[in-house]
């Protein structure tokens, strides 16, 4: 019965992770070419917490009591994109201080390697 709900969960993990849009744009947001966006996606956050709100008037008005599950989904993308700003900011400066010193490696090799063989520069 475990056995089930665990392979339950990782397929329905996976088909979210995979076709939902919100994480399609969070996972493109985490890979490097893709942090710098990280501070203006948090803006999409806005028009989900309108949405929510937006449903939550309906409710209030005598709407279904369905459009609860349209709040709650509506806010969690939002806090997912709100969250995902600072959190792509330390990977950038991650990312960056570790191609800094990986091109420091670099050229301190280059050097040495020039003042082990001096004529293989000229050649």
């Amino acid at each position: 019965m475990i056995r089930l709900l665990w392979a339950l969960s990782a397929h329905t993990r996976y088909y979210l992770r995979r076709y939902m849009p919100t994480n399609i744009a969070l996972d493109a947001i985490r890979t490097r070419r893709g942090l710098k966006w990280g501070i203006p996606a948090m803006l999409l956050a806005v028009p989900y917490f309108l949405a929510a709100n937006y449903c939550i008037t309906l409710i209030e008005d005598g709407g279904p009591g369905w459009l609860n599950l349209l709040v709650l989904l509506f806010c969690w993308n939002a806090l997912k994109f709100l969250i995902m700003g600072p959190v792509s900011v330390v990977l950038l400066i991650r990312a960056r201080v570790q191609e800094a010193v990986e091109r420091r490696r670099t050229r301190r090799m280059n050097e040495a390697q020039s003042v082990e063989y001096p004529m293989a520069s000229v050649a």
